[in-house]
């Protein structure tokens, strides 16, 4: 039997919050059903469940935890009627999972090349992503990221979040912990610096 999966970066879940509200702002249909996010893998057609959860595991494994830092907006029209919030630090490790994820089970070819970014408008009228593109240009988050998120897409077109796997060794699993406290003092030294408005 097949079904489609995907991978995503999750958020700590006030930044999450903080662009929901955002995205509902500015019409979005799906703000209240897709959090805030950015795709490593988009819908992929798998036919082996347990070699696709494997690939996965592994691809985690050899991750490491990083920092992540969205800042600023930018478009894909008139391609696509998406406005989005840009990856600044951590676009490079983005890019390398994405390559290291779309690969043996999940292989295939993608219409559009990979680009890291994070959905805050889509399909809604011309003056609403005009006013999302303007509106969060001064917009800067950073936040750890130490894990990532299997998703599969059921029957009922609801994606369900299968598995969310730790970056790093299964064995040490505070590592991720560790660094996100770390990450988190950093921050709190820095001024606080973490979320501008």
């Amino acid at each position: 039997m097949s079904s489609s999966v995907g991978v995503i970066l999750g958020f700590p879940p006030d930044i999450a919050a903080e662009l929901q509200r955002w995205r509902a702002s500015f019409g979005d249909p799906l703000a209240d059903v897709v959090p805030a996010h950015i795709t490593l893998v988009t819908t992929t057609p798998t036919h082996d469940w347990q070699a696709t959860l494997d690939h996965v595991r592994e691809v985690a494994r050899g991750q490491s935890p990083f920092m992540v830092t969205i800042a600023g907006t930018g478009s894909f029209r008139p391609v696509s009627p998406v406005v989005f919030i840009r990856v600044e630090e951590g676009f490079e490790q983005c890019v390398e999972l994405h390559e290291k994820l779309q690969q043996g089970p999940l292989a295939r070819e993608l219409p559009f090349a990979y680009h890291p970014h994070v959905t805050i408008a889509h399909d809604v009228a011309p003056e609403a992503l005009d006013e999302a593109e303007t509106v969060l240009k001064g917009y800067r988050a950073s936040f750890p990221v130490v894990s990532m998120g299997l998703y599969e897409h059921d029957a009922d077109g609801i994606w369900q979040l299968r598995e969310e796997l730790d970056f790093g060794t299964e064995t040490d699993n505070d590592a991720g912990t560790r660094y996100a406290i770390a990450a988190a003092e950093a921050a709190a030294q820095a001024g606080g610096a973490a979320s501008s408005h």
